[in-house]
């Protein structure tokens, strides 16, 4: 985003000329939801005396952990195949795999050794809209052989009377989360629930303006008896902690999408750690 810089000096401008009492979208626009999300951080661990705790749960006592899939990056076959052996071996019981990279047929391949190997392992997949229209329902129908929990954005977002036939045909429940990343007003929202009817929406708080965007999401999906979870979008550990507070607040049904942003070279030092499949907080 252009201006980015310049956005957060004038967010930091506008909190030192108020009194300290001010609403979140009093000092900051919806197309910059990273920075909304930023500041509601920065309000709640504010109000929590700013020791990094943003909610009081058992996960940020760190008493208990969330269970959370075990993400498999695009590569090649042999490496994805090593990287579904670690993931089981650390106690993963839900697998997510992108897809799209490598051939279609490759893909099967890799998804039904995973499938004789390990039968009773959750898969779920992320097309991150490699699919287009004309191909999308061939493909999820061979997929559906395998046994698969959900697909996310089996094509490119923006085209809501396709994906809402998708999800209306489609053997595979499908997630919405590209498709929902800058649908910021109320209306919006129910708009493109109400057309796509999707079987669950991924939330995603750092792309979706923060916890009170992602509140208003989460609403409106049950009230329509959408299923949802929580994923984290490479954010640092201080984003991170932060949103596995936030999720640990919730009425978790199914495993969430949170990793540990192991990909940074210049994290922020956290207590975050996964142990078996789960998420968790260390306190001191």
């Amino acid at each position: 985003v252009a201006d980015y810089e310049k956005q957060l000096k004038n967010v930091c401008e506008q909190i030192n000329q108020t009194d300290g009492n001010f609403s979140v979208s009093e000092i900051i626009e919806d197309k910059f939801p990273s920075i909304r999300f930023g500041l509601e951080m920065a309000l709640l661990d504010l109000q929590n005396d700013g020791r990094g705790i943003y909610l009081e749960n058992e996960f940020s006592k760190g008493k208990k952990g969330i269970p959370i899939n075990g993400l498999i990056w695009m590569g090649t076959y042999e490496t994805m195949w090593e990287q579904v052996i670690e993931k089981v071996n650390a106690g993963y019981n839900v697998i997510k795999l992108k897809i799209g990279a490598l051939d279609f047929d490759g893909e099967v391949k890799l998804l039904k050794k995973i499938r004789e190997h390990y039968p009773n392992i959750t898969l779920r997949l992320d097309a991150n809209g490699a699919f287009t229209p004309e191909e999308a329902m061939e493909k999820l129908k061979l997929l559906s052989e395998l046994n698969i929990h959900s697909i996310e954005q089996p094509i490119k977002q923006g085209q809501w009377e396709i994906m809402k036939e998708l999800c209306k045909e489609s053997p595979i429940p499908i997630a919405l989360d590209e498709e929902l990343i800058g649908v910021n007003s109320l209306n919006e929202k129910i708009k493109l629930l109400d057309t796509i009817s999707p079987q669950y929406i991924i939330l995603k708080p750092s792309l979706l303006g923060g916890f009170e965007a992602s509140d208003e999401w989460i609403k409106l999906a049950e009230t329509r008896n959408i299923g949802w979870w929580i994923t984290s979008a490479l954010e640092s550990n201080i984003g991170l902690n932060a949103i596995a507070q936030w999720t640990a607040s919730k009425n978790i049904q199914m495993a969430q999408g949170l990793g540990t942003g192991s990909l940074y070279e210049n994290n922020i030092e956290s207590g975050l750690f996964i142990e078996k499949g789960e998420l968790h907080l260390s306190v001191k």
